[in-house]
């Protein structure tokens, strides 16, 4: 009997363990993934979201911006940023590490860069002789060919979102002594970037846009302009004076970030997240689904999941 009464009570106390744990990773938060403003950004935040999904948690997709979202990660109300770009991101990134709360969880497998460009056509019809050498900016006959009816009769440089880098390309303008010839106008998002390039074309004039690397323009026939090279402290909220803010972009990572309680709230979904590295061509294909293919955002990261089924199934093992 006493014996039995011990097992009951084993079983009872082993029973009450396992509703515990239940409860405990069933009441945990949702995942808290950023959505931002452009479309591999987007898509990325979609696959997380179907991966971590398959795995059994819930997830909540939040629109956010650029800079403020590490903030938000640093507090909690977010759970990561996927997208650090070094060349622009990285201030906002070291400041909240900084302040403590948000964590560096690696890299993807890639390098970047950001910085204005040209799709190769304005090259081969002669728009601008001698790009992509910036100097080639200089002459008043070239900034005739970019003008716009919002630019005053200057050459138009179409920026991304204003959030993105704030003066940096105003600023470059007056830092190469060009800004009485080109103005500086900024998107509303990404996708108005990729708008402008079909405008251009079928207007026949010259069009100078934001652009980065890996994106599916990669592919579709994009060159950078050479601007004088970057140096650190070249640009003026890092240091620099008017003599040296005409510098370039440099080259950087791509990292990943995480409020410093995910591992413990979620350490599947962590393990999975410092797996995930992506190379610049899987970068590339999440933005080509939507911007070039027209798929909704959700259906790119489906279509991209089941392309590389096998690779995502060996960062959730």
């Amino acid at each position: 009997m006493k014996k039995s009464n011990t097992l009951k009570g084993l079983t009872v106390a082993a029973l009450m363990v396992l509703a515990s744990t239940s409860t405990v990773t069933q009441a945990a938060d949702p995942i808290r993934i950023p959505v931002l403003n452009w479309s591999s950004q987007i898509v990325m935040a979609h696959v997380m979201a179907q991966v971590f999904e398959e795995m059994g948690h819930t997830v909540e997709l939040v629109p956010a911006e650029s800079a403020s979202r590490y903030e938000a990660v640093r507090i909690g109300d977010l759970h990561v940023a996927h997208e650090t770009w070094e060349s622009t991101m990285a201030i906002p990134f070291y400041e909240a590490m900084d302040k403590g709360g948000l964590i560096d969880a690696g890299s993807h497998d890639l390098v970047t860069f950001e910085e204005m460009g040209i799709p190769n056509w304005v090259i081969d019809e002669g728009l601008c002789p001698g790009l992509p050498n910036w100097e080639a900016l200089k002459s008043p006959d070239c900034a005739k060919n970019f003008a716009t009816a919002d630019s005053g009769g200057k050459g138009r440089w179409l920026e991304g979102p204003v959030e993105w880098h704030g003066d940096v390309m105003p600023n470059r303008l007056k830092g190469l002594g060009i800004d009485d010839l080109w103005t500086v106008k900024f998107a509303g998002a990404a996708n108005a970037l990729w708008a402008e390039l079909d405008a251009a074309k079928k207007e026949g004039r010259g069009t100078v846009i934001f652009n980065w690397s890996p994106n599916f323009t990669d592919a579709a026939g994009f060159t950078f302009i050479d601007f004088p090279p970057y140096f650190e402290g070249c640009r003026l909220e890092n240091g620099g004076t008017l003599e040296t803010t005409g510098c370039g972009s440099p080259k950087g990572w791509l990292k990943k970030a995480a409020h410093i309680k995910f591992p413990l709230s979620h350490p599947d979904a962590y393990k999975f997240y410092t797996k995930m590295s992506f190379k610049a061509p899987q970068i590339g294909e999440m933005a080509d689904n939507v911007d070039s293919k027209g798929m909704s955002h959700a259906d790119a990261a489906a279509a991209f999941i089941a392309n590389h089924r096998a690779q995502i199934d060996l960062w959730k093992n």
